[in-house]
């Protein structure tokens, strides 16, 4: 689903002062609200929920926290309706 709306670029420079390591995670995060937006999730909804439940979810569960595989609690449904 393209809205015709980008996430605004940083100036250039900006990572300059950052490192490898934060770029890194710079761009896995920017990825992975990407992704949301293309699954028809809200980036912000689903962001909160994993930073929310990210520390009781099992290992062997996180894959259901990843934006192509989240379902917005029921609560979230019902206010989207």
């Amino acid at each position: 689903m393209d809205t015709g709306r980008q996430l605004p670029l940083p100036e250039p420079g900006y990572y300059e002062p950052l490192s490898d390591r934060g770029g890194e995670r710079a761009a896995v995060m920017y990825s992975l609200i990407v992704s949301a937006k293309m699954n028809d999730i809200d980036p912000q909804a689903w962001l909160a929920h994993v930073l929310a439940n990210i520390a009781d979810t099992p290992v062997t569960q996180l894959n259901e926290l990843l934006p192509w595989n989240w379902r917005p609690p029921p609560r979230q449904i019902l206010e989207a309706a």
